[in-house]
C-alpha cells in the first residue's frame, strides 16, 4: 500500500508539475530561401555550381528601392547568397576556382557589377569590405516581362551556361564557361 501512495504521490506530481508546450515553428520566411544549380537534375556528382539565395517580393515597391543603383547589394534577401562551383571555372571572362563564395552586386543602368566575395555567412551587405572581393565582372543587361520575386536560374550556351538574375523587368546574365 505504501508503494501505491508512494507511486501516486509521484505521478501526481509529475503530471502538475510539468509544462507541456507544443512546439513553436516560426511562419513561412517572407522572403524564403530558394536553390538554382546547374544542370538542374539531382545528379549532385555532375553539377557545376549552386547557389542558395533569398528571394525578395517587390510588394508594391520599385526595383531601384530595393537595390539602389551603384551601390553594393546582398543579390536577394536575408543572407548574402552563396554560390558554390563544383570544379575550376570562367565566371564573366574570369578564372575562378572551385569552392564557395558570397554573391553580391552592384546595379547599374547598362549592366550590374556581380561580385564574388570570400566572406562567407554573412547578413545582407551591411558587413561588406571590398578588400574580400575575389573578382568583379560585369553582367549585360536586358528587359523581360515583369517578375515579383527575384530570382536566378541558368541557360544552356556553348561551352557552359549563362547564370540569368532577374527582377521586376531587370535581366542581368554572366557566361559561366568550363
Amino acid at each position: 500500500m505504501k508503494k501505491l501512495i508512494t507511486l501516486t504521490v509521484f505521478v501526481f506530481a509529475l503530471v502538475f508539475t510539468t509544462n507541456t508546450n507544443a512546439q513553436k515553428f516560426s511562419g513561412l520566411d517572407k522572403s524564403p530561401l530558394d536553390m538554382a544549380s546547374y544542370p538542374s537534375d539531382y545528379k549532385i556528382s555532375e553539377k557545376v555550381v549552386r547557389i542558395s539565395y533569398g528571394r525578395p517580393q517587390l510588394n508594391g515597391r520599385s526595383l531601384t528601392e530595393l537595390a539602389p543603383t551603384g551601390e553594393v547589394w546582398r543579390t536577394g534577401a536575408n543572407e548574402a547568397p552563396e554560390i558554390t562551383f563544383y570544379k575550376d571555372v570562367n565566371f564573366g571572362g574570369k578564372d575562378v576556382k572551385a569552392g564557395t563564395y558570397a554573391l553580391l552586386t552592384i546595379p547599374g543602368e547598362k549592366e550590374w557589377t556581380v561580385i564574388l566575395h570570400n566572406q562567407l555567412n554573412q547578413w545582407g551587405s551591411y558587413f561588406y569590405k571590398e578588400a574580400s572581393d575575389v573578382i568583379r565582372v560585369m553582367g549585360a543587361t536586358s528587359k523581360g516581362e515583369p517578375l515579383e520575386e527575384f530570382s536566378i536560374t541558368f541557360k544552356d550556351v556553348a561551352g557552359g551556361a549563362h547564370m540569368i538574375m532577374g527582377w521586376d523587368t531587370a535581366r542581368v546574365a554572366v557566361p559561366i564557361m568550363w
